[in-house]
């Protein structure tokens, strides 16, 4: 049986570990904002196969099979379906795939996004 050993140093109370700022000093750490949210936004078309766009969201936005019939038939119905959040970059690359994967088979299958309020 094998042990491994461990050893570490401890330091006397009061000794500086270059951690702390020196006395007297202040530090201010900057704010950071979280970055603006967007939507993926599902547009309505006469032409493209319901079961193409379930399939669509399913492989791009992750979505189990009644989730993805549930936002295609919310699409149908009102004309727009808001599919998911994002970070702009995220949900631009997304909405952009979508989108090229309708257009590589011919169909007019449009994704898009907004910023979130």
């Amino acid at each position: 049986m094998m042990y491994a050993i461990s050893s570490h140093t401890t330091r006397a109370a009061g000794q500086d570990t270059g951690n702390a700022p020196p006395k007297g000093k202040t530090v201010t750490t900057p704010k950071v904002e979280r970055p603006k949210l967007h939507k993926v936004i599902l547009i309505n078309d006469d032409y493209t196969p319901r079961d193409f766009v379930t399939q669509v969201l399913k492989a791009e936005f992750g979505m189990g099979e009644d989730r993805a019939y549930q936002v295609m038939m919310t699409a149908h119905r009102k004309g727009v379906c808001v599919i998911a959040v994002y970070q702009r970059d995220v949900a631009e690359t997304k909405a952009t795939r979508a989108t090229d994967y309708g257009k590589k088979f011919g169909f007019p299958l449009m994704f898009t996004t907004e910023p979130e309020e």
